[in-house]
């Protein structure tokens, strides 16, 4: 199994950030395999001998930062259940000071600082207060630091050292052009070893599912815990990535590197440095993937567009007209894909702004003018839907496999809807049992209410076996049912339609 990590330390890379041009040598041409020799390879122009000269140039700017934390902690009495229990805590908390470390980069020569959001907060820790943030340079000077703004959703947050003029610092460069396989250096402190420099390779662009507005640069250049909120930076000395997460099975580096790319991290600091909060586009919808069995079930293209899974009364696509069962596939002409999804490109729209969503319905396509809404904050938008394990009675025996998918299913009762946690007015179909050699057993629940089958509404186990054969003799390889299940959770599933 792997973990994802937030690095909780980080080291900056200093210095100026002018181009470096390295110069290399050329190496001695010798026949491969020539008996007696040592075959000297050159690298290609470009690739350096050495990054010396290039750490020497960005060091500098890179610093370590601490937090003095205050944690409130339940106090425990070795002597409880003993005679002495008296003279021991009598329970209650009480207060503990903790620190953390971090890395971050110096961007301005009066003292801004860019770091991870979580290398300075206290994340969701309950009763954990950040009392001070210290930067220390790598010529070990130490400034307090003021934190002038912090974003979550992003995970940055810029510092600045107050009362300083003349302070080195690096330059953002541009991410658009980084490339698979392109060098990359790291600098930071990893497990706490200031001043670490680590090299390697871009190896993959747009790395998505690691947050929801995410899209990271991943490299295989050696981050581990530490490294949390340092540059990544391209062989002309320029930033083009903030180091932020790993996979690891232990905590330490197995190769599997992530860093925010510049693109995406320089409009939200500069947002930040300036005091304001960071505003995100906002149309209020569900959304889900649409894989290849929803595909084949609905005769779209593959590999482009996402399902609105459900549309929230009142906001900006409801009132637009976006619909459930839409595929969204352009966003103010930009292609919906895996790399580009609906959720990065509405977030990095202005509020208020009109733009055309492109979305395919009924197998036709629209373009619906939406007039963005501001994401409100991320505790309004959690919602728990309440579990209920009330036991729901098979009542008949339903209808099993209905047109072969391994179902056993039937009408849902009007006061059943109530007792799996959904609401009350829903009307669909109950699934009793699954067929456990069945497509449909990896994707669908006992207990589960399909609403939908290729986008018709379905009160009875009839009309989804109707659907189903309608399906079959088009030619369809799979059937597409719309699911909303006990305890919160609805969505689209593909089931294969067996031969």
């Amino acid at each position: 199994m792997r973990y994802a990590y937030a690095l909780t330390t980080a080291v900056l890379l200093g210095g100026a950030a002018t181009a470096l041009t390295l110069n290399v040598p050329a190496g001695a041409q010798t026949a491969q395999n020539e008996p007696g020799t040592i075959q000297a390879s050159t690298p290609r122009p470009g690739a350096p001998m050495s990054f010396a000269d290039m750490v020497a140039k960005l060091q500098p700017a890179v610093v370590n930062i601490s937090t003095t934390q205050r944690v409130k902690v339940q106090s425990v009495n070795p002597f409880a259940g003993t005679p002495f229990e008296q003279f021991g805590p009598q329970g209650g908390p009480t207060t503990q000071k903790a620190e953390s470390l971090g890395s971050g980069f110096i961007i301005s020569a009066d003292g801004y600082v860019v770091t991870n959001n979580h290398v300075i907060s206290a994340g969701n820790q309950k009763g954990v207060v950040v009392e001070s943030i210290t930067i220390t340079l790598p010529d070990r000077r130490e400034f307090k630091a003021r934190l002038i703004g912090n974003d979550a959703l992003s995970d940055l947050a810029v510092l600045k050292i107050d009362g300083q003029t003349n302070l080195p610092f690096v330059k953002f460069g541009d991410s658009t052009s980084t490339r698979v396989g392109d060098w990359v250096v790291a600098i930071g402190n990893p497990f706490g070893l200031g001043g670490s420099v680590t090299a390697g390779i871009v190896s993959a662009v747009h790395r998505t599912g690691l947050g929801q507005f995410d899209r990271f640069i991943q490299t295989d250049a050696s981050i581990n815990r530490g490294n949390s909120g340092g540059p990544m930076f391209d062989l002309n000395g320029a930033v083009i990535g903030i180091n932020s997460q790993i996979y690891s099975p232990t905590g330490g580096n197995v190769g599997i590197g992530f860093a925010i790319p510049a693109e995406q991290a320089q409009p939200i600091i500069a947002t930040l440095m300036k005091g304001a909060a960071v505003k995100r586009g906002y149309i209020g919808v569900g959304i889900q993937p649409l894989t290849p069995d929803i595909a084949d079930a609905w005769g779209v293209d593959k590999g482009f567009g996402e399902i609105i899974r459900d549309v929230r009364p009142g906001e900006a696509a409801d009132k637009a007209g976006i619909k459930r069962g839409d595929v969204v596939v352009k966003i103010g002409g930009k292609d919906v894909t895996p790399d580009q999804t609906l959720s990065n490109l509405t977030s990095s729209l202005t509020p208020g702004s009109r733009v055309p969503f492109e979305v395919i319905r009924d197998g036709k396509r629209l373009t619906l003018n939406v007039t963005l809404g501001e994401r409100p904050p991320e505790d309004q938008l959690r919602q728990l839907d309440p579990s209920d394990d009330s036991t729901i009675p098979d009542g008949d025996s339903g209808s099993m496999a209905a047109a072969s998918l391994g179902l056993q299913m039937r009408t849902l009762a009007p006061d059943e809807a109530r007792q799996l946690g959904l609401d009350p007015t829903t009307r669909g179909v109950l699934v009793l049992n699954i067929a456990p050699n069945s497509d449909a057993a990896s994707k669908i629940q006992r207990y589960d209410v399909i609403t939908e089958a290729n986008n018709q509404p379905v009160t009875t186990a009839a009309q989804i076996a109707a659907i189903v054969a309608n399906a079959k003799r088009a030619g369809r390889p799979t059937v597409s049912l719309y699911i909303q299940r006990r305890g919160g959770g609805s969505g689209y599933v593909g089931v294969e339609i067996p031969r």
